[in-house]
């Protein structure tokens, strides 16, 4: 099978980024959100990234003609004639098991299905459907038009053949896949996840200040940010959700929220995208 038309659903931060590089891959791409009002909000924030990306000479075609490979929709049951579908839901397990299930019933049997997920079991949810060998992990990175990784994720039901079709894809994007197998944060957060959280027990423990933490991590380690700015990027809450998947996975302290992490998540100080975490991004 030859991909042609790809889905997405979710028009949020990460399935607006994953449905504006499909498009610009020159995909047939539907975009599925749960209200007119989101959808309309998402494809918005497409127009804007976009169009910046343009002025700067990024875009490797117009943003008229992006659109005219983008399209729009609040029923799941439009899905239906896509070839391969990628989920960019919010992170909670039930809900993405629901939407598998029903996509399962609407959609092609030779349809691929794609997880967004960045910690969730792949096998879990590819159970879920009648073709589970046709299911695989692809976590992009956010912002999903400028990052170049994606990992592709493997459960143990998953078809080689299928997996290269899913390989080949990511690459058609510009992206540069590496491949992970079906454990709680995959390669990245694996690694990323238990330094974020070290450093903020640094800081807890009166190692530096917030802002010699990361000063230091950027100047002595070459980092492009430190890890405060970068926990206030990825969201202080995605972080905390990730590291407690992980801690129930393998039971090691190493993944265990420090309690600083968690009296943040339960302030609403989440970063960036509420206007203050670690910094105070409202002055």
């Amino acid at each position: 099978m030859q991909i042609k038309k790809v889905g997405v659903l979710g028009c949020g931060l990460m399935g607006s980024g994953i449905a504006q590089v499909c498009a610009q891959a020159g995909y047939d791409t539907l975009v599925r959100e749960i209200n007119q009002e989101l959808l309309q909000k998402g494809l918005d924030g497409i127009k804007k990234f976009a169009s910046k990306m343009a002025e700067k000479g990024q875009l490797k075609i117009s943003v008229d003609d992006l659109f005219k490979n983008l399209k729009g929709t609040v029923r799941l049951e439009d899905m239906a004639d896509r070839d391969i579908i990628i989920e960019a839901v919010p992170e909670i397990l039930e809900l993405k098991k629901s939407t598998y299930k029903t996509l399962s019933e609407v959609c092609r049997d030779d349809v691929i299905l794609c997880s967004n997920t960045s910690s969730l079991s792949i096998v879990e949810m590819a159970v879920m459907t009648k073709h589970p060998e046709r299911f695989f992990g692809l976590h992009f990175f956010n912002p999903v038009p400028r990052m170049e990784l994606v990992e592709i994720v493997r459960s143990i039901l998953s078809s080689e053949e299928v997996y290269k079709q899913v390989y080949a894809f990511a690459e058609s994007l510009g992206k540069k896949p590496v491949s992970a197998t079906d454990k709680p944060g995959f390669i990245v957060n694996r690694l990323l996840v238990p330094y974020l959280l070290d450093a903020i027990r640094a800081y807890e423990e009166g190692f530096g200040s917030i802002e010699d933490i990361d000063r230091g991590m950027v100047l002595g380690c070459g980092h492009p940010m430190g890890p405060f700015t970068l926990l206030d990027f990825v969201g202080l809450d995605t972080t905390y959700y990730i590291a407690n998947i992980m801690f129930e996975e393998f039971k090691d302290a190493r993944f265990a929220p420090p309690p600083l992490l968690k009296r943040m998540v339960l302030a609403g100080h989440h970063g960036k995208k509420t206007g203050k975490g670690f910094y105070d991004y409202k002055k």
